[in-house]
């Protein structure tokens, strides 16, 4: 018995080396090797120079308030637009799920650098929005539609609501019909039934959407860049101004980590106070 075990332990061992080496190479070695170089200093000495500076300056400051509001802005969005869609597919057909959900899914077939460009091309001041309110006369002047917090939010909505319809999907497929039946027995209206049924067996759905919603709109690069400008910083591209622009690895690194550790911290924050309140148990069946 215990030669079993043996054999399926270094089965297991051996099947997993591939991809134990990979992590360690590509992830975790890189990570510590940033890690060990934002604690040092102009002259490679070791110092918290990097982290001070970045804590002591209100524009540093400001900046991670800015990432931070503009991610929460984005899971808000992808809630509203997103949770409508979810209900609906877990209630449409099994023909018109999958045609819904490929409808969802094909636009990220298409590189987000060519999806930003579209976007330019529908908000910017000459583009197919401000034309068509001005034709008809809604508007005097092109509304600022890009370059600025707004374009952000569009960009990162576009990016990844897709998360959130899928988290919330199948939050919606795991509720059992018998419970909208027992609803309607009772003489529940749509609305006190969505409230009780829907709303807190959704929330794991709310919760895993919430968390990757937000976790990737902190790290984005490209759509801030693109959509943002030059008058819109977030902390992703005060990191790669950094390191590839001023040659400050240093000052970068510690950007990244402050960045990593932000997120992390606001994520579990977020979990603990969710799974703690009221609805605890929906986590825990």
């Amino acid at each position: 018995m215990s030669g079993n075990r043996s054999r399926n332990l270094r089965t297991a061992g051996l099947l997993l080396a591939p991809a134990i080496a990979v992590l360690l190479g590509v992830f975790l070695l890189p990570m510590v090797y940033i890690l060990l170089l934002s604690f040092q200093n102009n002259e490679e000495q070791f110092s918290f120079e990097n982290y001070l500076l970045f804590v002591q300056d209100p524009y540093y400051v400001q900046i991670l308030w800015r990432t931070i509001k503009l991610s929460l802005y984005t899971v808000i969005t992808c809630f509203v637009f997103g949770y409508p869609v979810a209900m609906y597919l877990a209630r449409a057909s099994s023909k018109m799920r999958g045609i819904i959900t490929f409808l969802i899914i094909a636009p990220h077939l298409v590189s987000v650098v060519i999806r930003n460009f579209g976007w330019v091309i529908m908000l910017g001041e000459k583009g197919l929005i401000n034309q068509a309110l001005l034709n008809i006369g809604l508007i005097d002047k092109p509304l600022k539609l890009m370059y600025n917090e707004l374009g952000v939010i569009i960009g990162l909505t576009d990016s990844l609501i897709v998360y959130m319809i899928l988290a919330l999907s199948t939050s919606f497929y795991q509720i059992d019909g018998s419970l909208y039946k027992a609803a309607n027995i009772i003489g529940a209206s749509k609305l006190r039934t969505f409230i009780s049924v829907d709303v807190p067996l959704t929330l794991p759905g709310m919760l895993a959407g919430s968390t990757l919603v937000f976790s990737l709109s902190m790290s984005s690069f490209v759509t801030p860049a693109l959509m943002g400008g030059t008058s819109v910083k977030v902390l992703p591209v005060i990191a790669y101004e950094k390191i590839m622009t001023q040659l400050n690895w240093q000052l970068g690194a510690a950007i990244s980590f402050l960045l990593l550790i932000s997120t992390v911290a606001l994520v579990t924050l977020f979990t603990r106070l969710v799974e703690t309140k009221r609805y605890k148990e929906v986590f825990s069946s």
